[in-house]
């Protein structure tokens, strides 16, 4: 209900078109798509990682609670008797027709009291309540980490959807381009320079031109499900993308500083060592389970037989304990928390290195996709002159279909090379934001 409520607000504050049978259509662009997946009911996995830096707060308020005084207030009363020789009280009075009683009461008891207790003094404790403290940390990173990864998801469902309206766009331009070229195969023909297979051969092309823009149609219905998916939108919006597919130039970065900025920045890299500094202080405090531990407590009250006869009554001390022997549960809880902090240490040199080839392949494909879409350009222009070049001669007589129909063909292979080169070149930009921890920042 609130996923529909957010979804009907969007689309009242977004630029609208006219709607469709299937639903409202939603004019959407990639920066406002991400604020709408990292809304509070957007994408699923923004919301469980909030839930999870919560539940790490709640977590540290129970550790937090083994350092302060517990209080405590009673009141009752009660009915009681006593079996003495269920007690072992058993006296022999040295006077004839004289003995002690074997049955005692009924008889009332009332008290009302309140107690504290407090642990003065245990360093395991603080370290316990220490560890969670930067655990919440932790979760803060993973929060962190999970929202650029939701940003980083839903850029590649609209860089996909983007894909597949170029596709469909290209498709639409070789099926107009091939009806021109029925006409044209048809005109020919019937000026007498033509020939009936050239124009059964253009009408081939066509029907196979429409094939593709049908496959085009659906791929792009695919790709605009699935980013709403990403998003957290109800699928029966209908989308436009407000943003076309195009190269973005960017401005070149230097390994070190690339490593640099992947070190301060990745919410991954910071969520580690929170992680492994966690491991440290519980080892330390399975370790300080060893030392004595200092409490103290105390109680003030009234009890009597019953509220009338009540008389103030009161306990307070201070104790000391050492911890001896516990069959080997503590020997046991400080080895395991060990092997944790060496596994933690050895997931973050993992990390680093994994963070180095990230960029390190970020950077290469960026370089060699820049150079494929400016290939890519370079070869649709050729081809468009070449068509138009084979199209004069068609009509000049000069050649044969065929010619044209290459050049057609070569031409719709240019297209779909400039398609997937963009794409390319964008993707590299996003692994590249994604592997420096920056991904939020490319959107702006």
């Amino acid at each position: 209900m609130r996923n529909t409520v957010l979804m009907l607000l969007v689309v009242a504050a977004s630029p609208m078109v006219a709607g469709t049978d299937s639903g409202p259509v939603l004019r959407l662009g990639l920066k406002r798509a991400v604020e709408i997946a990292l809304a509070p009911d957007g994408n699923a996995r923004v919301a469980l990682a909030s839930e999870y830096v919560r539940q790490a707060g709640a977590r540290s308020h129970q550790a937090r609670a083994a350092l302060l005084p517990d209080f405590s207030f009673a009141v009752g009363e009660q009915s009681q008797t006593r079996n003495l020789d269920a007690t072992g009280i058993h006296l022999n009075i040295p006077f004839p027709g004289f003995s002690l009683p074997r049955f005692m009461g009924p008889f009332n008891v009332f008290d009302a009291r309140g107690s504290v207790n407090w642990s003065v003094f245990d360093l395991s404790s603080i370290r316990r309540y220490q560890a969670s403290r930067v655990a919440m940390k932790q979760a803060a990173s993973e929060d962190e980490a999970t929202r650029n990864q939701v940003t980083d998801q839903v850029a590649r469902a609209y860089l996909a959807a983007q894909r597949a309206e170029a596709h469909m766009e290209t498709a639409k331009a070789n099926v107009t381009l091939a009806e021109a070229l029925v006409k044209l195969a048809s005109n020919q023909k019937s000026a007498g320079t033509g020939t009936g297979i050239e124009v059964t051969r253009a009408r081939v092309q066509l029907a196979n031109e429409r094939q593709r823009l049908l496959v085009a149609e659906n791929d792009r219905e695919r790709a605009h499900l699935q980013l709403l998916r990403a998003i957290g939108l109800n699928l029966s919006v209908t989308l436009e993308l407000s943003d076309q597919l195009a190269r973005h130039p960017v401005q070149p970065t230097p390994l070190a500083e690339a490593l640099k900025t992947a070190m301060e920045s990745r919410p991954e890299w910071s969520a580690q060592h929170h992680r492994e500094e966690g491991s440290r202080l519980s080892y330390s405090a399975a370790k300080f389970e060893r030392l004595p531990t200092v409490g103290s407590f105390a109680d003030y009250g009234a009890s009597g037989t019953g509220i009338d006869y009540a008389l103030p009554t009161r306990t307070y001390g201070v104790q000391m304990r050492v911890s001896l022997f516990d069959g080997g549960r503590r020997d046991g809880r400080r080895a395991e928390s060990l092997s944790q902090l060496r596994q933690e240490r050895v997931r973050t040199k993992d990390l680093k290195d994994q963070i180095e080839l990230e960029v390190r392949l970020a950077l290469d494909s960026l370089r060699s996709a820049d150079d494929q879409v400016q290939t890519a350009e370079e070869g649709l222009s050729l081809a468009e002159s070449e068509l138009a070049q084979a199209q004069r001669r068609y009509e000049a007589g000069v050649t044969t279909s065929l010619e044209v129909t290459d050049a057609q063909t070569r031409l719709e292979r240019a297209r779909e090379n400039r398609i997937n080169a963009l794409f390319s070149y964008n993707l590299a930009r996003l692994d590249l934001h994604a592997a420096m921890g920056v991904t939020r920042r490319l959107l702006q």
